[in-house]
C-alpha cells in the first residue's frame, strides 16, 4: 500500500502512528495493497479555505476527504479487492486537538487524529453519516478499526467517541 503522510501544519504529530493507522483501516477493509492515498496534516487557515470553497460552510473542520478513483470495498470475502488511487485526507491538528480536550472521554490530539484518518477512509470508500442508519454504521465500522489497531498494538482502553459530525 502506498501512503503519503505530509504534515504542512506546522504542529508535531505522531505521522507514523497515522501512517500506521491508514495502512491497518485500507487492509481491513480490504483494499488491495497496490493502492494508493495521501494524508496531508494542514493548518487552521488552509483547512478553513479548504472548508469554504469545496462545502461553502465557514471556519475549519476536522477533516475532510477528497476521492479519486470510486473504490468500495468488496461485497464479500471471494471478490477481488479493489485496487487505484483512493485520494486525500485533510487532517487539521488544531481542530483535532481542541475536539479531544473538549470530548466527554477527553483524549490527545494524536488519538483524534487517528481516529480521523479513520473517518478519512472511509469516506474515501463511500461511507457517509447523513442518514441515522448511515451514522451508525459508519461510527461502529470507525470505532472497530480504531479499537482493533489498539488491541494489536497494546493500547489501554477503546478508541475515543466520534467527535466529528
Amino acid at each position: 500500500m502506498s501512503i503519503d503522510v505530509n504534515n504542512e501544519s506546522g504542529r508535531e504529530i505522531d505521522e507514523r502512528a497515522i501512517l500506521d493507522i491508514a495502512r491497518y483501516a485500507l487492509a481491513r477493509m480490504r483494499i488491495h495493497p497496490l493502492s494508493e492515498l495521501s494524508v496531508i496534516a494542514v493548518d487552521t487557515e488552509a483547512m478553513e479555505q479548504l472548508h469554504k470553497q469545496w462545502m461553502d460552510l465557514p471556519g475549519p473542520t476536522d477533516v475532510m476527504s477528497f476521492p479519486m478513483d470510486e473504490l468500495r470495498p468488496p461485497s464479500k470475502d471471494g471478490d477481488e479487492p479493489p485496487q487505484g488511487l483512493l485520494g486525500d485526507i485533510v487532517l487539521c491538528p488544531d481542530v483535532a486537538e481542541k475536539q479531544g480536550a473538549e470530548a466527554p472521554t477527553k483524549h490527545s490530539m494524536d488519538e483524534e487524529l487517528q481516529m480521523l484518518t479513520v473517518h478519512g477512509v472511509l469516506h474515501l470508500l463511500g461511507y457517509d453519516h447523513e442518514t441515522p442508519g448511515e451514522r451508525t454504521e459508519m461510527f461502529g465500522l470507525q470505532a472497530a478499526i480504531v479499537d482493533g489497531w489498539r488491541a494489536e498494538r497494546g493500547l489501554e482502553g477503546p478508541s475515543p467517541a466520534p467527535t466529528t459530525t
